[in-house]
């Protein structure tokens, strides 16, 4: 379905509202730390303006339109829980006090979104001249359901810095420590960023990375630009709330890289069985959206249950342990 402009600019526009609301309340006053209840309230906000953004357009667009929003908002939100590892671990670098982090995943989400937008619209329009890509794209997402699985436990301490990254540091004076929220400030008549930007680059074009693996895994399950910005903004947009809310689980959710993995190997594959389909091969089937939806619902939930059933065993075990030394 071709949506028109003004259904864009609207949830565009809509978008920078909840943005500036969102700064409004939260970050108004003076610094303080985002706590599990606040985050708690703002991730339940999103996650119910996104399903209630995913009925509007079932209503007005067809069932199809809204599963396939669904479907991709769900993929996204879960491939962005692998991001926060990442984010934790690049917070913990650069020694972001507390009370500031939640403005850094706030700015850094909100460049990654302008950026993911001129990737979808890039993508899309080639999409659309060069069919093949999507053999392309399928290939590249089991690749990549493969390295997760084989690169499980590995270097979850590392961060490696990007090129924009590295050319951010060389090209600004920076200085040594942080001096409250300020991204710049003027030392003995020199401008200087402190390293509040630096950050901020390092999430915004670290998720911008993560994109490799996320847009590709959308156009697996809609081919409908307006639909892949939408439910990425959403997924998006709820995420440092996220960062909060789940704190120290991260470290508990241990089999997440092998849900992930599953539901990549699974798109890459529906790719490249539906594109065989229109290229009317016989005996390729088209995957309904239904299915997708299950598939990425079933998996986050089985890894999530096994990874905190695992925590939970591995915590029994060593608590008797740490007394007995203790």
């Amino acid at each position: 379905m071709n949506f028109p402009l003004w259904v864009w600019l609207a949830v565009i526009l809509g978008l920078m509202v909840v943005v500036a609301v969102d700064l409004w309340i939260v970050d108004r006053g003076e610094p303080r730390e985002f706590s599990v209840r606040q985050a708690g309230i703002w991730v339940g906000f999103y996650v119910c303006l996104a399903v209630l953004f995913g009925v509007v357009l079932s209503i007005w667009a067809g069932g199809q339109a809204g599963g396939e929003f669904f479907g991709g908002y769900l993929t996204e939100y879960s491939l962005s829980i692998d991001n926060l590892f990442v984010f934790f671990i690049i917070m913990s670098r650069f020694g972001v006090p507390r009370i500031y982090q939640h403005k850094v995943l706030l700015v850094g989400i909100v460049l990654a979104l302008v950026m993911r937008g001129v990737f979808i619209a890039i993508g899309a329009a080639a999409l659309t001249r060069f069919s093949w890509l999507f053999y392309v794209f399928g290939v590249f997402l089991v690749y990549t359901a493969y390295t997760l699985i084989r690169d499980h436990g590995k270097g979850e301490e590392e961060f490696t810095e990007n090129l924009l990254l590295r050319w951010a540091r060389r090209l600004f004076p920076t200085t040594s420590d942080y001096v409250g929220s300020r991204v710049t400030v003027r030392v003995d008549g020199r401008r200087m960023v402190t390293p509040m930007l630096i950050v901020m680059i390092a999430i915004g074009t670290t998720d911008l990375l993560f994109a490799l693996d996320s847009i590709p895994a959308i156009f697996g399950l809609t081919k409908d630009a307006f639909i892949v910005f939408s439910a990425n903004a959403f997924a998006l947009m709820g995420l440092r709330q996220l960062y909060f809310l789940l704190g120290g689980l991260l470290q508990r959710l241990v089999y997440i890289s092998y849900g992930l993995a599953f539901i990549l190997g699974f798109i890459g594959v529906k790719l490249i069985v539906e594109q065989l389909h229109d290229s009317h091969v016989s005996w390729a089937p088209q995957i309904p959206i239904w299915v997708s939806l299950t598939v990425i619902g079933a998996t986050m939930t089985v890894t999530t249950i096994a990874s905190l059933l695992k925590a939970r065993s591995r915590d029994e075990v060593v608590a008797p342990a740490e007394a007995s030394q203790g």
